[in-house]
């Protein structure tokens, strides 16, 4: 027969049991995600990211947790946010864009970080060389830095009589030096005048489309960049309200009512970096992952947009055209 005292004590024992149970069981990996762009813009995207870590048998809220981290737009946000994470000690630090890559290095060598960038990886010294980066960064760079000056070339063909254009940069983006000085030397090279407007944030988008309007210039090329990405719409918008033709990089643009896109597949790029940062979760090291170079190109013409602009699409264009929205 137990006594009183024995019952209790073995009852303390059964309800401690899970506890201690629990606390021997592994913590679920946790990545943080640290993007210049905005939420709700960026769920089709993330989507994609999820996609590519399901690939290795990572679930979010399953069997691996994501915190995530949006600046929305402003870069200088980026550090502190940055610091964050690796104040909770996350698995993997994923950065979807130049500033999120560059903030994220600054702060630690220990913590893996898989990026996905514009600018070449190597002359930014975010790795030291592509085949074998050698430190605690990988991921996938695109060709939308080298694509630049034919969304230029692309312009002039949509609006042949066309004397000037205009370049619209985020001046906070790493990249925009080289977009910029690469798209001055594309549109002399075709013989166009080139105006170059800058938007840090939501707020100076209605400021360059009313100095584009004053200007006259009769189309506008968007660079690359991750805040932009996130504001397709708002964008597409805008250049339909100044009755203006817009090129940009994705086919969001497109979809969203611009007239045309012209460069890589966001969605491709997040999925390999979720494939990415899966492997490193299951123990690879970025040092030995190389860095995928996406060569996927698209050319994406909204026709409906074209007539609503009034502007004739030449042949040219469309023949070569990988799909036409209509």
């Amino acid at each position: 027969m137990i006594g009183r005292r024995e019952f209790i004590t073995l009852l303390g024992g059964v309800a401690a049991w899970p506890v201690a149970a629990r606390a021997q069981q592994p913590t679920m990996p946790v990545i943080g995600f640290l993007s210049a762009a905005s939420a709700v813009p960026s769920a089709p995207l993330v989507s994609a990211f999820r996609e590519g870590l399901a690939q290795n048998g990572y679930i979010e809220g399953s069997n691996i947790a994501v915190e995530y981290r949006w600046s929305e737009g402003p870069n200088d946000r980026l550090p502190a946010m940055a610091a964050d994470l690796v104040d909770h000690r996350v698995s993997v630090i994923v950065a979807p864009n130049n500033a999120a890559a560059l903030a994220a290095k600054s702060l630690t060598t220990a913590i893996p970080i898989v990026f996905s960038v514009s600018v070449d990886p190597v002359a930014s010294g975010l790795v030291s060389s592509l085949r074998r980066p050698g430190g605690n960064l990988t991921g996938v760079t695109t060709l939308n830095v080298e694509l630049g000056p034919k969304r230029i070339e692309l312009a002039r063909e949509l609006v042949p009589a066309a004397m000037s254009i205009a370049l619209l940069v985020n001046p906070n983006n790493p990249a925009a030096e080289t977009d910029t000085r690469q798209a001055k030397d594309a549109a002399r090279t075709v013989g166009l005048q080139l105006m170059v407007l800058h938007a840090r944030s939501e707020l100076e988008f209605d400021a360059a489309f009313a100095a584009l309007a004053d200007a006259h210039a009769r189309a506008l090329v968007i660079a690359a960049d991750a805040f932009f990405n996130g504001r397709s719409e708002q964008l597409a918008a805008l250049a339909m309200r100044h009755a203006v033709p817009a090129i940009y990089q994705y086919r969001e643009f497109a979809a969203a009512g611009g007239l045309m896109s012209y460069g890589g597949s966001l969605t491709e790029l997040y999925q390999r970096v979720g494939v990415y940062t899966g492997r490193i979760v299951r123990g690879e090291r970025p040092a030995e992952l190389p860095v995928q170079q996406a060569t996927k190109v698209e050319l994406i013409i909204n026709l409906k947009t074209a007539k609503t602009l009034g502007i004739t699409v030449p042949l040219s264009l469309l023949g070569r055209a990988d799909e036409v929205i209509e």
